[in-house]
């Protein structure tokens, strides 16, 4: 671990002015950014007695070799700059608010050209509009319910096809759960205005459409049409089901979150109501880990950045009030930033009394139970984690801690189609965000050894480069400068990040699936590019024995080792993903198409013929002159297109694109 005291900064050289900071650690991977009203004040903290720092910041400013900041014109600007390179760079260190539970969205992508309601998880995408969070049973009732009132499709992409395709429209179109725009019985637009009334009608205006229905239903009864009166009071009955599900707690104008936390010295849980026309719409909590002497006002402001700071202005997700527990630190510029994302003005404020100060208080309540609940669960996991990677060093007698583990496999059948994948784990938890798939070919794919070298020197030259590119970089002159200039720029334009590099970071040990071949192969491609500084180990599969370079007798650790259990896991999550590929790759080999063998008719231009007519009996049955209105077909391909069918007048029927592999048909 590095000292401090070699990489802080001389006396007078940190300026006054507020500002951002980056520390980074050996390899130059950014893991903390934080803000400061006085760089100097601020920076200086971290470097005094590291007795008095907390566990996770003692951690971060051994694991740092180098800090650098930039000096920014206001509060604001920290604020925009901080919240940006935290999305960029993702520090580990970073206080990062994680979910207590996976909470599911209601959603509508009016992207489309025909919208789509479903059940949405993870990443908020552009274009798609959401309601919730829910329960994972309430949200699938609701859904249910509404599609009966409003009947939007539901359907997937690949089911839309084969109906538009086929002229038939899917099971909900024939139970009136679908208004089957698909196969023409509603225009587009008119679809376009039911998702509308969807979106409407989740969003608060429920008593208009109710009060509606109500007036048509008299309207039906008066005219002695008693089957629709009859289909009318069902729908209402529907919606009221709905509306009525949350009780009212606000007045019916209101739409605010409200925020609480409970907290300890080294964790806070959060957790926050969404009230939506006076109703409780959805509940989401968090847990955060106190990276340093965090107040609850800092916290509450990382809290609304990350919150908000993704789909804030996404078709109006925040709401006109945020109700919080303390004030923000910089409260002013903070609500002029959560404005700028609405597009209107957003009150940032803590209820004192009546009846949003008591729905605080409930809220309060659920935070608490939520941190006890949490400290209840993870005990068990961190102290199981932590004794895994403990064991683990010491059964290998490695002189670093292991922080992060790479883990490679490489799958094939009989030498065809030979992958490979890489999974990493840091802190004992898998990233997947870093799993990387190899497809191996030539000498190479001779055997397993021969693979393994060929991938990890592949993996390792591209650590290498990435090295080196960062190293140029920081030698070039006025580094520093264009560093600044470059964080200026990202004040004004937060929409653009640069590129990072994909191997930058490496692994403090490689584990290969296998046993002495395979970890002599992986230790020898290491030497070969000159790397001294990560460890190999092989786990074999017969009778689990850890195997390392050179060496003629394996490691063998007891069967109850939370360090063996480690590495199995680890393991089998390699085979997992090259498994996983290695279908893919052979199943894609396996695809026999009727458009195989057109001259000049390559993959891209197969899809767009595919697309554009619907199937391949559809393209059979084209003249040259309709092939050409395909994108990328021209003259001469649309005759050689006629000219493959007219020789084989069976070929869009007896080869309809399938996959060997496992039977299905693929494109028609």
């Amino acid at each position: 671990m590095a000292d401090p005291a070699s990489y802080r900064p001389q006396a007078g050289e940190i300026p006054t002015n507020p500002g951002v900071y980056r520390f980074r650690d050996p390899h130059g991977r950014v893991i903390y950014v934080g803000k400061a009203k006085s760089l100097r004040s601020r920076l200086n903290s971290y470097f005094a007695n590291p007795a008095g720092l907390l566990p996770k910041t003692h951690a971060m400013v051994h694991t740092a070799s180098s800090v650098e900041w930039t000096v920014v014109g206001s509060e604001l600007e920290s604020l925009q700059l901080e919240y940006t390179w935290i999305k960029e760079y993702k520090p580990r260190f970073n206080v990062v608010f994680r979910d207590d539970k996976t909470y599911p969205y209601l959603a509508l992508t009016m992207s489309e050209k025909l919208p789509r309601v479903q059940v949405m998880r993870g990443d908020r995408r552009k274009g798609t509009r959401y309601f919730g969070p829910y329960t994972a049973g309430a949200i699938r009732e609701t859904m249910d319910t509404l599609l009966r009132v409003f009947p939007v499709r539901s359907c997937s992409a690949g089911v839309l096809k084969r109906a538009q395709a086929s002229g038939r429209p899917c099971l909900l179109g024939y139970i009136d759960k679908c208004s089957a725009p698909c196969v023409g019985r509603v225009t587009p637009e008119e679809h376009r205005a039911l998702a509308e009334d969807f979106c409407a009608f989740m969003g608060g205006e429920a008593k208009r459409f109710i009060t509606k229905l109500e007036k048509q239903m008299a309207d039906a009864v008066g005219t002695l049409d008693y089957e629709r009166a009859a289909r009318l009071r069902d729908d209402i009955a529907a919606l009221r089901k709905v509306f009525e599900r949350n009780a009212v707690v606000l007045a019916d104008d209101t739409d605010a979150d409200v925020f609480a936390l409970h907290e300890d010295e080294l964790e806070a849980a959060v957790q926050v109501f969404h009230v939506r026309g006076g109703r409780i719409r959805g509940q989401r909590g968090w847990v955060v880990e106190k990276v340093e002497d965090a107040t609850t006002p800092d916290l509450v402001e990382h809290l609304l950045q990350q919150v908000y700071g993704d789909d804030g202005d996404s078709h109006g997700r925040l709401p006109r009030e945020v109700l919080v527990p303390v004030e923000p630190s910089n409260a002013a510029e903070l609500t002029e930033w959560l404005g700028g994302l609405r597009g209107a003005k957003v009150d940032v404020r803590v209820p004192q009394r009546g009846d949003k100060a008591a729905l605080m208080s409930t809220v309060r309540e659920n935070a608490e139970h939520a941190l006890k609940l949490h400290k209840t669960r993870r005990a068990g996991d961190l102290t199981v984690r932590s004794q895994a990677l403990q064991e683990l060093q010491e059964a290998l007698d490695l002189p670093v801690a292991l922080l992060r583990i790479e883990c490679f496999d490489v799958s094939h059948v009989q030498g065809t189609n030979v992958v490979a994948s890489m999974v990493v784990v840091e802190d004992g938890l898998p990233k997947k965000s870093e799993y990387r798939k190899f497809s191996v070919t030539g000498a190479a794919a001779a055997d397993d050894t021969a693979a393994m070298h060929d991938v990890l020197t592949r993996r390792f030259r591209h650590y290498l480069q990435d090295k080196s590119a960062q190293s140029e970089a920081s030698a070039l002159p006025g580094h520093q400068a264009a560093l600044e200039a470059a964080a200026d720029a990202a004040v004004l334009d937060t929409t653009t990040a640069a590129p990072r590099a994909k191997f930058a970071y490496p692994p403090n040990l490689v584990v290969v699936d296998g046993g002495k071949p395979q970890v002599n192969a992986a230790a020898r491609a290491l030497a070969d590019l000159g790397i001294e500084d990560v460890y190999v180990v092989g786990l074999a599969k017969r009778l689990e024995e850890v195997w390392l370079p050179d060496s003629d007798f394996p490691v063998i650790l007891p069967r109850t080792s939370q360090g063996l259990y480690l590495l199995q896991r680890i393991r089998d999550e390699a085979h997992r993903f090259a498994i996983t590929f290695h279908r893919q790759k052979r199943g894609k080999a396996m695809t026999v198409s009727a458009l195989d063998g057109v001259p000049g008719l390559g993959e891209s231009k197969r899809k767009a013929l595919l697309t554009h007519f619907g199937s391949v009996k559809g393209v059979k049955a084209a003249t040259a002159a309709e092939l050409t209105a395909a994108k990328g077909i021209g003259p001469s391909l649309a005759n050689a297109i006629v000219a493959h069918f007219s020789g084989d007048d069976t070929a869009g029927d007896a080869l309809p694109a399938v996959n060997m592999a496992t039977g299905e048909i693929i494109e028609t």
